[in-house]
């Protein structure tokens, strides 16, 4: 049974910085692509970034392009998503996911695992 565990959300100030992690167990990651969505109140759920387990490639949305890095620790079984010069339009449950194959990266229904979602909140 794969379980997602997210850590590391709370209340920031606008132009401060988080650092989310998503600890990932029950199978072995290999092939998988591993990845951050978020929802706003009232907003749909919105894809962040997601990252290859095995060679660690990375896909950002524009929004996030130059302020948030995603990175593994294979050997952790863990995911990160570093988030810089945080801005209150980044205010949302931040959710892990996982899944192994990938149609629309964008797509939530690509990623049959989630998270219970990690709250991060931006003060202006």
């Amino acid at each position: 049974q794969v379980q997602l565990v997210e850590s590391g959300g709370g209340l920031v100030q606008a132009g401060g910085s988080l650092r989310l992690s998503c600890a990932a167990s029950g199978r072995t990651f290999s092939g998988y692509i591993m990845g951050w969505f978020r929802q706003a109140p009232g907003k749909e759920r919105e894809f962040v970034a997601n990252i290859g387990w095995n060679f660690g490639s990375t896909y950002y949305v524009d929004s996030v392009k130059g302020r948030f890095t995603i990175s593994r620790d294979v050997a952790k079984n863990t995911v990160y998503l570093q988030m810089n010069s945080l801005k209150p339009e980044d205010t949302a449950v931040y959710y892990c996911v996982a899944g192994s194959r990938i149609g629309f990266a964008r797509s939530p229904t690509s990623y049959p695992y989630w998270g219970q979602g990690t709250q991060v909140t931006v003060s202006s």
